[in-house]
């Protein structure tokens, strides 16, 4: 037996939803969707909800189990679930209203658009040059070459997760959502299509998604409406002239004069850090003789650390506290001069013409090292997904990955701070990353870890969004800022500069700025008393 609570409410009867517990019977892999009919069977308790298929291609069953938002017919239930419907408005228990996405599917003219053309002779017959329908002029073949690309996109079962989790329309009306960026990508890609699709993405919020990836976590097809679509919509704009926002214009400006998307008010840390390295090379050299005469295993790799425009300009204590940390644990790396911005603002914003260039000079300086090690989120993702596109494979680790498979833990001193993660959606949800930054916190003496409601939900500080719609941000940020008043902690702890500033920034803000959010290595170097 195995007990539920399931979110009821009727909009005719009550005014307040409130929770429900049954205790059911369960088999082994029961799904969500057979505990739901099994409770009305044992209660008769007219438990409403939607289904249809019952093999996860109609979308219709769409619910959140403990949270997160799945498919009732295909995912499996589970001791003391929580069940409640998608964030609409209900209509009764598990359904829930989507007048309002259809009606503006409607508004959208979401189905192909073409003109008119001349009405054949009855007699016409014309199948030939790709004609495929009497008349119509539509090619039965479609050649080109992006419009065959939208076939994962075209695999949509209508089911509005993505619509339902999405933190920028929980902050702003004027992202109409991935859903509808989705449709109007697979029409602005096919030929058929006459509609002005690329001005309808922008009208409809084109540039106001945070590129966090949670409408691919979430959806049953696993369309990744961002990479899939709306970085591609974003591209479209840029080739047409149409986008993208002024200050994404000017980032691509600095990039193209000084390989960096940040202003260089003072020396990088590249800079400095090389300077430090020949200046102490013979001293380091004899006293690390002895330190790490149990460490020589990692002298044989070849490790170089690409440290992101963040790093280099605006955070170079982190850069001090990563190669510090990296010592201490026995590694013995480089900070390659040369090295460039890896290019991820201007594939976020669809600005790619000079990406080959960076991705050519950063494999230049990186090949010739067996492995590569980022401290930023939106970087490690991009030389990990995106430059394999550009057959540019290199082998490349977050630091987190690298320091979670044995951390040095003797020479640490205990810490006396509770502290809660902020999981970084380009490393949760682009690299896959979770347990090993939660590993390392566990590790550090004398750190209480608490997580927070939501680790993972979008602080805004991705995708362009901070510098183009800054307002968006913000408004993210203050609900990360309000997750974590509610914990009583001294730190935030994040691996993104992004997301570091934008929380600090939304801390303060609130009148929080009490708490500091540091990234790992710093809380790391505290630890290590470096």
């Amino acid at each position: 037996m195995i007990k539920i609570q399931v979110l009821r409410f009727d909009n005719n009867k009550n005014t307040e939803p409130y929770f429900e517990e049954y205790e059911i019977e369960a088999s082994d892999k029961m799904k969500v969707l057979d505990a739901l009919i099994a409770i009305n069977e044992k209660y008769n308790t007219n438990l409403s909800f939607r289904s249809s298929c019952r093999a996860g291609q109609c979308g219709s069953c769409a619910l959140k189990l403990n949270g997160k938002v799945v498919l009732a017919c295909k995912a499996e239930i589970e001791e003391k679930a929580i069940i409640e419907p998608l964030d609409f408005p209900i209509i009764k228990d598990l359904i829930v209203d989507k007048s309002e996405i259809e009606e503006k599917v409607k508004l959208m003219k979401l189905y192909l658009q073409k003109e008119e053309k001349e009405k054949e002779t009855e007699t016409s017959t014309n199948y030939d040059n790709n004609i495929g329908i009497k008349g119509c002029g539509c090619p039965s073949i479609i050649e080109n070459e992006e419009c065959v690309n939208t076939k994962k996109v075209r695999s949509c079962i209508e089911c509005y997760s993505c619509l339902a989790i999405c933190p920028a329309m929980m902050v702003t009306d004027e992202f109409a959502g991935p859903y509808f960026m989705r449709y109007l990508s697979k029409f602005d890609f096919d030929p058929r299509d006459t509609g002005d699709r690329t001005e309808e993405s922008i009208e409809n919020g084109l540039y106001s998604c945070t590129s966090c990836g949670k409408c691919g976590e979430v959806c049953p097809k696993e369309i990744n409406s961002f990479g899939d679509a709306i970085e591609k919509l974003r591209a479209l704009a840029y080739n047409k002239d149409l986008g993208p926002l002024q200050p994404h214009i000017e980032l691509k400006e600095k990039i193209e004069q000084t390989g960096r998307s940040i202003d260089s008010s003072e020396e990088s840390f590249i800079s400095v850090i090389n300077k430090d390295k020949d200046k102490n090379k013979n001293k380091e050299e004899e006293k690390d003789k002895d330190k790490y005469k149990d460490k020589e295993s990692n002298k044989n790799e070849k490790i170089a650390i690409f440290t992101g425009c963040m790093m280099d300009y605006k955070l170079q204590d982190v850069g001090f506290a990563l190669v510090d940390v990296l010592k201490e644990n026995g590694f013995d790396v480089e900070v390659p001069e040369g090295q460039v911005c890896c290019g991820s603002p201007l594939l976020r914003t669809g600005q790619t013409d000079i990406v080959p260039e960076l991705v050519e000079k950063n494999k230049e300086i990186f090949s010739k090292y067996d492995k590569i090690i980022t401290l930023c989120a939106g970087c490690g993702a991009t030389l990990k997904k995106d430059y394999p596109k550009y057959d540019v494979n290199l082998n490349v680790m977050d630091i987190s990955e690298v320091l979670a498979q044995d951390l040095k833990t003797d020479p640490m001193k205990p810490l006396n701070l509770k502290v809660t993660y902020h999981d970084p959606c380009h490393l949760i949800r682009g690299q896959g990353i979770s347990k090993e930054p939660r590993e390392i916190l566990n590790k550090i003496k004398g750190v209480e870890f608490i997580e927070m409601e939501k680790p993972d939900q979008c602080c805004g500080a991705g995708g362009g969004i901070r510098s183009g719609k800054p307002e968006i941000a913000f408004a993210l940020g203050k609900k990360k800022a309000e997750m974590v008043e509610k914990l009583d902690v001294d730190a935030v702890i994040s691996i993104c500069p992004f997301c570091q500033y934008n929380i600090q920034d939304s801390l303060d803000q609130e009148g929080l700025n009490n708490i500091k959010v540091m990234n790992i290595l710093e809380l790391l170097k505290l630890s290590y008393d470096l």
